[in-house]
């Protein structure tokens, strides 16, 4: 059990991928990835996500028509993450692990292995029997709004009130959880930043966060080294975009923002520094709601 609410959580990323967008396959290998993992904890990571899958813009996830296969089967999938969700709970038993996926084999071996929650960036659409695996497993569940699939986000057309969409998107994804019984203290909810929107329309879903509320459920935020932060950046230096690697200052501040906004939990890269913004910020919140 998790509390949320006296003070925010930290999600630390583990990227166990050879391609991903912020760190480049450097945690690919399972002994850099539990070491790297074991660090984050001893940063004050409160969660560790696990992910043996890139979903950043472009890449082909699950398929379109049977016939295509996705870019990471799930055997390769597995054979990635399992072994960093074994030895960091061999190494620190009392660690609480999430393993991203969106797959519902995955998730079922994973959690099999350990991990008490599934982050689902799909939030059940692309497995149709994640939702009925979930319940069966009985696991914390993150569901994630995300527009389209990966390899599409470059032509979506700009939604004029996208809040509203995230809103009632994650509206309807709730209730095929609840239908499906999993349990309301299971679901945590993310809106999603950079998945599926524009540059510029992740500022007004991170203004209008709080509207999220309305919903009844925790809220997960990740806005860490997003490529709207390195856009932003960008402006006030060359004109060309940060690259992930120096969106540090620009990802705190942005997560301090969703924080003031509600977010109970976050995802960073970054632990050590999110850890001491969040204390900041939670001290801020608590002054307010005196």
């Amino acid at each position: 059990m998790l509390e949320l609410g006296p003070r925010t959580l930290i999600m630390g990323v583990v990227n166990v991928t050879p391609d991903s967008f912020s760190e480049g396959g450097r945690f690919f290998e399972p002994p850099a990835a539990i070491a790297h993992a074991l660090q984050l904890l001893d940063e004050g990571a409160d969660i560790l996500d696990i992910g043996g899958e890139s979903t950043r813009p472009g890449t082909r996830v699950q398929p379109d028509e049977p016939s295509h296969k996705p870019l990471v089967t799930e055997e390769e999938e597995l054979r990635r993450v399992l072994p960093v969700i074994e030895g960091v709970l061999r190494a620190s038993p009392a660690a609480v692990v999430s393993i991203d996926t969106y797959k519902s084999d995955v998730a079922r071996r994973a959690v099999n292995a350990g991990a008490e929650i599934v982050n689902d960036v799909s939030a059940f659409q692309w497995d149709d029997a994640m939702a009925a695996t979930c319940a069966e497993l009985k696991c914390g569940v993150v569901l994630m709004h995300t527009r389209g699939r990966p390899s599409e986000w470059w032509n979506l057309t700009r939604e004029a009130d996208l809040t509203s969409q995230v809103v009632h998107d994650l509206a309807n994804r709730v209730q095929i959880a609840l239908d499906s019984r999993i349990a309301r203290d299971c679901i945590v909810l993310d809106p999603g930043f950079g998945f599926g929107k524009n540059f510029e329309e992740n500022y007004p879903l991170l203004t209008g966060l709080d509207r999220l509320q309305s919903l009844g459920f925790p809220l997960l935020t990740g806005t860490s080294r997003k490529s709207f932060v390195g856009r932003t950046l960008g402006k006030r230096r060359d004109g060309e975009d940060a690259p992930p690697k120096e969106r540090l200052y620009g990802s705190l501040a942005a997560m301090v923002a969703s924080i003031l906004h509600g977010a109970h939990i976050v995802r960073v890269h970054d632990v050590k520094p999110a850890v001491d913004a969040a204390a900041v910020a939670d001290e801020v919140l608590a002054v307010t709601a005196k």
